[in-house]
């Protein structure tokens, strides 16, 4: 399994329906990745095209093979509307270390809602083992010992 750092950067969606029917809708984003939840700031007024440009980091450890971005509409005084989601396959970024920007389809109950555009980067953890050992010169654990 991949360990280090996942780097997402939220930029903007296209197309998504609108959820408030008398105003534009106030969306933002729950980030999920290995049980970490991270939500971007809330794109107020800016209806079914919202832009954030927001960077988020999750460490990677163990599990988790999907990233899923749930697209909310916050709404005063009642419960934040579920505009779709978004589930998004790390295992070419793990591999690969960055993918290009791309744009993913949001969806709720099976159906096309809009995309979302993001770019996803990922940084391998250094092994980790204690102090490097060099075997140039070496002779069963001792340095040989050169006289000039």
């Amino acid at each position: 399994m991949a360990q280090g750092t996942l780097e997402v950067v939220l930029i903007n969606a296209k197309g998504l329906e609108n959820t408030d029917f008398l105003n534009n809708m106030d969306p933002y984003v729950i980030l999920s990745y290995g049980g970490r939840k991270q939500n971007s700031k809330v794109a107020s007024g800016q209806g079914s095209e919202p832009e954030w440009n927001e960077t988020f980091t999750f460490n990677v450890n163990s599990g988790g093979v999907d990233l899923t971005l749930k697209i909310l509409d916050s709404d005063c005084g009642t419960e934040d509307d579920c505009v779709g989601e978004a589930t998004i396959p790390l295992e070419p970024v793990f591999h690969e270390g960055r993918v290009p920007t791309t744009s993913y389809n949001v969806v709720k109950n099976q159906e096309f809602r809009g995309q979302i555009k993001l770019s996803l980067s990922f940084t391998h953890k250094a092994p980790s083992g204690g102090r490097e050992t060099t075997q140039h010169g070496s002779y069963g654990g001792w340095r040989e010992s050169s006289l000039d």
